[in-house]
């Protein structure tokens, strides 16, 4: 019985009576030179002694390691949690079908810092990465330290480089929202995010525009018991809007459990609205409102894109992701 945690290539080579060289060819794909039969007796004695091969090695010894990195931004405010994010596990799933159907493997890494990924991506000898939630600056900057062609989701910046940058209709879907609030006769309301850059300030203009009107902007902090404070110190304030429209569906339900826990009624006093449309919108009750926006299909387009890429180093593009406002419960349409 072989140990095949100590099996090597000689073990091999010697018990077929072959070179090295020629065991160590099989095991890279490297087999034009080498005859069906010799590659079909190596590989079963492969599999026969059970040898496990050090896959780092054999994906850098070639051309295409087949391998896609996945790399998200560790941002403070997912306070160490990002890979719990409903949106970010959503598209990292998506992500995950979609490498898979196309013949790759998914590696994923977490980073704070963007350049993270350069060490990241030739270590592995990638095919290509693409990135999630990086600053406009940083994308650039990573573009001029790494040959192989990246995928961006959402960045946010004049694209003259050879990047392909997936960004969602921000503004049209705060703009939908605002024309279904202006449809129902609620005015008055309240938009809620933790910063005021894009997309964020994209989907409250987009919300104004949809009102004809103004919506009051809270920007909230991004840490959770700090949130918690906030809207504790300005929970009667609530009861001057017909409605609060936040940037994402995590900020939509945590604020939607707050006004419930403190004697608001939704649908009844105030309405609820969030942004992606996570799976657990249809789970909170009431069942929250939210623009929806298609995750599969913008994992589809980042391989897609990626491969295009790989064929023209040079390749370049920006596409803009349509989405759609689902009403439901939280708006008072169930």
């Amino acid at each position: 019985m072989w140990d095949e945690n100590k099996v090597r290539i000689v073990d091999v080579a010697d018990a077929l009576g072959l070179s090295t060289a020629t065991v160590s060819n099989v095991i890279h794909g490297k087999t034009k030179k080498i005859s069906d039969g010799t590659v079909r007796r190596v590989q079963e004695k492969l599999r026969e002694m059970g040898y496990i091969p050090n896959m780092a090695a054999t994906l850098l010894a070639q051309n295409n390691s087949h391998i896609i990195g996945v790399v998200v931004n560790d941002h403070i405010k997912y306070e160490g949690h990002v890979l719990e994010d409903p949106f970010v596990s959503a598209a990292i799933n998506s992500l995950s079908d979609e490498i898979e159907k196309a013949g790759y493997f998914l590696m994923l890494k977490k980073a704070k810092d963007i350049m993270d990924t350069v060490s990241f991506s030739s270590m592995w000898n990638m095919d290509g990465m693409i990135l999630l939630g990086f600053c406009a600056d940083e994308y650039q900057v990573l573009r001029d330290r790494i040959r192989i062609p990246f995928v961006v989701y959402d960045g946010f910046f004049e694209n003259d480089r050879n990047i392909c940058n997936l960004v969602l209709d921000d503004y049209d879907g705060g703009r939908q929202v605002g024309a279904y609030l202006r449809n129902q006769n609620c005015l008055k309301v309240l938009f809620v995010a933790d910063n005021r850059l894009s997309p964020d300030f994209d989907r409250y203009t987009g919300l104004c525009d949809g009102l004809e009107g103004r919506a009051d902007f809270w920007e909230i902090p991004m840490h959770k018991e700090e949130r918690k404070k906030y809207y504790a110190v300005r929970k009667k304030e609530f009861a001057e809007y017909g409605a609060v429209f936040a940037a994402s569906d995590y900020y939509a339900i945590e604020l939607l459990y707050f006004l419930v826990d403190n004697g608001y009624r939704v649908p009844g006093d105030i309405w609820v609205i969030g942004f992606d449309d996570i799976a657990d919108c249809k789970n909170v009750r009431p069942t929250l409102a939210s623009v929806r926006q298609d995750v599969l299909y913008r994992a589809r387009k980042a391989v897609k894109y990626l491969t295009y890429m790989k064929k023209d180093s040079d390749y370049s593009a920006t596409e803009k992701i349509p989405v759609k406002f689902i009403p439901r419960g939280s708006c008072g349409a169930e």
